[in-house]
């Protein structure tokens, strides 16, 4: 489960397993999940996050699009 970045307290990480399926990532903090498709920038579902949460994951995911996107290709290309 590699972790892209940690910022205000939530995770931002993927499954291994997962790198099959389009672009997207989860997002931890404490009990609480959420996945997110990244191209368009979409949430697929959530466990527990209020609205407010939601919109500051969505602020973080758009600012790191690029890092979390080149960070999801380098774990493909190890894969292969």
């Amino acid at each position: 489960m590699p972790v892209v970045l940690r910022e205000r307290g939530y995770a931002v990480f993927f499954y291994m397993y997962d790198l099959s399926e389009p672009i997207h990532v989860h997002v931890r903090n404490d009990r609480k999940e959420a996945k997110y498709w990244l191209d368009p920038l979409v949430m697929a579902w959530n466990k527990g996050f209020r609205t407010q949460e939601l919109n500051r994951i969505e602020q973080i995911l758009h600012r790191n699009h690029d890092r979390i996107v080149t960070f999801w290709n380098r774990e493909q290309d190890k894969r292969r």
